[in-house]
């Protein structure tokens, strides 16, 4: 389903045997020797989820990418795991399109959690003038989307992420402004033994060689 040009609903990609193991890799990534954390970012303010950057850390206090996490414990980001990168790379080209994810942004969102309007740009430069998509997946309640325009006061549409699906946006759509205003909590498959949700957003980095 295609929301604007270069971006793509797919709902229900997921089957419950696969959203019910990527919820166990979920657990064991978050609550890990390199646990999830709610950032702080620029300003003093907490965010509204718990997030665990795998392959390269996201800094919140200097909306950069970084190897470590110097914002917060000094840890290392824990590598992405391959058949998180693969399951990327398969969403992407479903949607006609190519990502050789080389990070991924896991938060798990509680029942009042959220995410303000923002663009995802603190990519490669080279990455993001490609439009080389964002791929992501939501497992757990549902979420009320925002996806807006190029600029923070174009107008947004609002629809539901169920548990299950994934969304890719690329090409003209790279830096959409786009969001999270709230979580529908008792929304998950009971399948699923979990409330809140997970999302994760891989992206790549870089634009690699050939």
């Amino acid at each position: 389903m295609e929301i604007a040009p270069g971006a793509f609903h797919l709902p229900g990609y997921l089957s419950l045997d696969a959203q019910r193991a990527i919820v166990e890799q979920c657990r064991a990534l978050v609550d890990g020797a390199v646990p999830a954390y709610v950032p702080v970012v620029r300003g003093g303010g907490k965010m509204h989820v718990r997030m665990l950057c795998l392959g390269r850390h996201w800094n919140g206090k200097t909306y950069e990418y970084e190897p470590t996490r110097t914002d917060f414990d000094n840890l290392p980001a824990p590598p992405l795991p391959g058949n998180l990168k693969a399951l990327a790379g398969e969403i992407a080209a479903s949607a006609g399109m190519t990502l050789d994810a080389d990070l991924c942004i896991l938060n798990y969102y509680e029942a009042d959690g959220r995410m303000g309007l923002h663009q995802d740009k603190d990519e490669g430069e080279q990455s993001i003038a490609a439009g080389i998509p964002v791929v992501s997946i939501s497992i757990g309640d549902t979420a009320r989307f925002l996806f807006g325009g190029l600029k923070r006061k174009e107008p947004v549409e609002a629809f539901a992420l169920e548990s299950g699906d994934a969304f890719v946006f690329g090409g003209p759509a790279r830096l959409r402004y786009h969001g999270v205003s709230r979580i529908l909590p008792g929304t998950s498959p009971p399948e699923l033994g979990i409330s809140g949700r997970f999302n994760l957003t891989f992206r790549q980095y870089d634009v690699h060689d050939v």
